[in-house]
Order: C-alpha cells, then sequence, then structure tokens
C-alpha cells in the first residue's frame, strides 16, 4: 500500500496575517505536537528537514527530534526530509540513524539530499562545486557501513578508514531505508537507481512535466541495473495543500500566507503557481482530485507528503490541516490508489517488510575485543 504523511521545512515566519513572529521554542514545540497529531489522525509518516541557518528551526541533526518523536508515539514512521549527504560525515550518518533505528524499533528511514543553501558547504568545510562528487562517494562509504563490520576505505573527500567497525549494527541485520531526494539533479536518480534505493521527487516547485521526466528516469535505470521493472521502482512526490470546506475561503484565507512566504511569495500570482506546481488550495475534494491523478504522470508510486506547516501558518491552523487530511483526503486517496494497482507493484517499504524479505533478522551485534582507550581491534593492531 501507499504511504501518507507530511515533512516539514521549519521555517520561522511572520504570520502575515497577525504581525507576530513565532520563537525557536514555540516552532520547535509546534512541530513536535505537529507531529504527534499527524499519528492521531492516522497518517503513515512524519518527516523533517535539515538546516543550519535562520529562518530555520529545524534541526542540524535530525535524529535528535526523531528520537524524541520516537518515546512518543506507536505507530507513525519518523523520516528525514533530507539528511545532507553532502556536508554530514558518511561515519556520523551511519552511527546517528541506526542508533535511531534501535529507539524507533525499525519505524524510520531516511531522505538522502544536497541541500538547497549555498552557503552550508563551506561552513563544514565543503565546496558546492563538488557537491555531486561529494554525494556520491559519500553514499558509497555510507552503504558500505552499513553492510560490513569491518570496513577499510578510502577517497576523496574524508580520511581513510581502516578496520573500521560502525556501531550500533543495523537493527535485526537490515539497514534503515533510503530515499535520495532530488528536484533537479539526474545524478541523484542514477544513484537511487544504482542502488536499488528509494527516488523522493520535491515536486513543489515543478510542473508535472519535469516531475515526470525525472521520475521516468529514474525507472529506466532501476531496471537497467537490474532492481526489477521500471515499474517496480520505489517512487515518493512532495505536495503542498491548504483547504477548507469551501475552495473560496481556502484560497481567501490562505492568499496572505501564499502573498508574503519567504520561498515563492511577491512572484507569481496564487493561480499562476497552483496551475503550474502541485501546490493545490481548495476543498478536500479538490484536494483528492490532484493527487489521485499523479500516478497518470508517474505511475503507481509509494509514498506521498505534503508540506502543511510553512509560510508563518498558526499551530491551530495546522492541526486543522490535519484534520482534514486525516479525516477526508488520505482514506479516500488510499482507495483510490489501490483501484487498478498491479500485483507486482510493491508496497511502501517498511522495516519489517525488509527483515522479511532478508529472510528474517537477527542480531547484528559485533562482539570483539578491544582496546578501551583507541578502540582498536586486535586483528586491526596486528596489521
Amino acid at each position: 500500500m501507499m504511504q501518507f504523511g507530511i515533512f516539514t521545512v521549519g521555517d520561522v515566519t511572520t504570520d502575515p496575517t497577525t504581525g507576530r513572529t513565532p520563537t525557536e521554542h514555540e516552532r520547535i514545540k509546534a512541530t513536535v505536537a505537529i507531529a504527534k497529531k499527524a499519528e492521531e489522525v492516522g497518517l503513515d509518516v512524519f518527516a523533517t528537514g535539515e538546516h543550519h541557518n535562520p529562518p530555520f528551526a529545524a534541526p542540524a541533526n535530525p535524529t535528535v527530534l526523531l528520537a524524541h518523536l520516537a518515546a512518543q508515539t506507536e505507530r507513525i514512521i519518523l523520516s528525514t526530509s533530507t539528511t545532507l549527504i553532502t556536508t554530514n560525515d558518511p561515519v556520523r550518518i551511519a552511527e546517528d540513524y541506526a542508533y535511531l533505528q534501535h529507539l524507533a524499533d525499525g519505524r524510520m528511514d531516511l531522505m538522502m539530499g544536497r541541500g538547497n543553501t549555498g552557503p552550508v558547504y563551506p561552513w563544514f568545510g565543503k565546496d558546492i562545486r563538488q557537491g555531486v562528487e561529494l554525494a556520491v562517494e559519500n553514499y558509497a562509504l555510507l552503504h558500505e557501513l552499513w553492510r560490513k563490520d569491518v570496513v577499510d576505505w578510502s577517497g576523496r573527500f574524508r580520511t581513510p578508514l581502516q578496520g573500521f567497525t560502525s556501531v550500533p549494527r543495523p537493527l535485526d541485520g537490515v539497514p534503515p531505508f533510503v530515499w535520495h531526494g532530488s528536484i533537479r539533479t539526474p545524478e541523484i536518480a542514477e544513484q537511487a537507481a544504482y542502488y536499488g534505493d528509494g527516488f523522493f521527487h520535491n515536486n513543489i516547485f515543478w510542473p508535472i512535466s519535469h516531475t515526470k521526466q525525472m521520475v521516468q528516469l529514474y525507472r529506466r535505470r532501476f531496471e537497467h541495473y537490474g532492481h526489477g521493472k521500471a515499474h517496480q521502482a520505489i517512487v515518493g512526490l512532495g505536495g503542498q495543500v491548504f483547504m477548507r470546506k469551501s475552495s473560496q475561503d481556502a484560497k481567501r484565507e490562505f492568499r496572505p500566507y501564499f502573498d508574503n512566504a519567504p520561498v515563492y511569495g511577491h512572484g507569481p500570482s496564487m493561480e499562476d503557481f497552483s496551475e503550474q506546481t502541485p501546490l493545490t488550495i481548495g476543498s478536500p475534494q479538490e484536494v483528492i482530485d490532484r493527487y489521485a491523478a499523479m500516478r497518470d504522470h508517474v505511475g503507481d508510486y509509494q509514498r506521498q507528503l505534503f508540506l502543511i506547516d510553512h509560510a508563518g501558518l498558526p499551530l491551530k491552523t495546522v492541526l486543522e490541516q490535519l484534520d482534514l487530511l486525516g479525516e477526508e483526503v488520505v482514506p479516500v486517496l488510499r482507495r483510490e490508489m489501490a483501484i487498478g494497482r498491479p500485483a507486482d507493484v510493491p508496497d511502501a517499504p517498511t522495516h519489517a517488510s525488509r527483515v522479511a524479505a532478508a529472510g528474517g533478522g537477527h542480531d547484528s551485534t559485533v562482539y570483539a575485543d578491544a582496546d578501551d582507550v583507541t578502540g582498536a581491534s586486535p586483528a586491526t593492531d596486528a596489521r
């Protein structure tokens, strides 16, 4: 079956209707409330972005927020949108997200991305001109760290590893599922296809023709690398909605938020932007109709995430949007998306399904003698 959920970019934005800007503390606490509400109304996924600069209160290390949410939720999958594979050390990613995987009992995954804030690269000693190369090399190492108990590795962008074991080892011996997020970079679609991972096209600023082109590229290359037929590739899409019972009420209420939004405010009209992108402002039925048609363009897919808490919208309004999603929109979309879905199209990946596909889980703990000071094993010392 498909997964439906929400993602947040954690922007700290002035409410244009009141002139009030929330504090970072308020925005962070609101994010927790939104995630818990998402589970309450029956959504499948909550995802958070990673930011290192104002005006965002998204976590610089998303595992902090997601671990906090794991302790306060029971069912919802906790994800990132995205984890910066370019500026984070893959060793640290391997350790942090494997630890989160244990804390969350497997109900987590992560989305790798290059990020959309250029200055972040030099903040972490990286060169944005090497963004694609960093994404390719760093993920190759991360992929290996989760699948080999002892890693010897060397590359261009970090110091070599000799006899290194990343701990903790993945839960049940099955690494977290990885989505590769991209808006416009074919190399990232290629990377996702090469590994047989998921491809998430965060198409919130793009026409469906571009989204279709990127997803088709990923599907072709997924089949080329022998992971299955093109229609069996694992695809996710982004989206944006604002709803009220009547379309007129939705448009009237959201217009000042759209017109002043940090990202697309003071640009195209709300009507033009809605026509050219997945942004849908209207009644629940209009949202259902718009998103039920997505598979006509990209094929049957596995995950749909909505952005609903941006542009200064107050928490009360966001929680009302979640009620509408959970009560009126997602149940209908689940039924619509199931109609005519070929039996060989995979369901959205979960830890349980991936453990089953691996023939069952096992204790992946590495039990080894080690030097308490250096962490080196006797086998490494003997080299």
